[in-house]
């Protein structure tokens, strides 16, 4: 049992981060462009509007994605509680490499909608 709440806390992580930075980048984003933190692309970092466009696009897809990781998450681990220690981990293990997966998806959407209302030249 010990084991199956270290393994759903450790799958709590990757989600709530998601829900906590998008939180930020949707709200707070960074105010000046920065190689330290934030959204950091090539085409993010071209200008200022860019820079807080991406960031508001990118944070409302990350905490969107962020609830829905969560919920599932906390679904599948409910589905594995009172299992044996080796199912935990090869379940709980597998879906930190699913969230990992889910947790870069956003960036295709968001670079595509760069590209969309910045155009190439930027």
């Amino acid at each position: 049992m010990y084991f199956w709440i270290f393994m759903l806390v450790m799958d709590l992580l990757i989600p709530g981060s998601m829900i906590v930075l998008g939180w930020l980048f949707l709200r707070r984003p960074p105010r000046n462009i920065n190689n330290i933190y934030g959204y950091r692309t090539a085409r993010s970092m071209k200008s200022a509007e860019a820079w807080r466009y991406a960031h508001h696009y990118f944070g409302r897809l990350w905490l969107r994605f962020g609830i829905a990781l969560l919920i599932v998450s906390v679904i599948v681990m409910l589905g594995i509680i009172g299992r044996n220690i080796d199912t935990v981990g090869y379940v709980g293990g597998g879906l930190a490499m699913l969230q990992c997966v889910v947790m870069m998806l956003p960036i295709i959407p968001t670079e595509k909608e760069l590209k969309r209302r910045f155009g190439e030249e930027m």
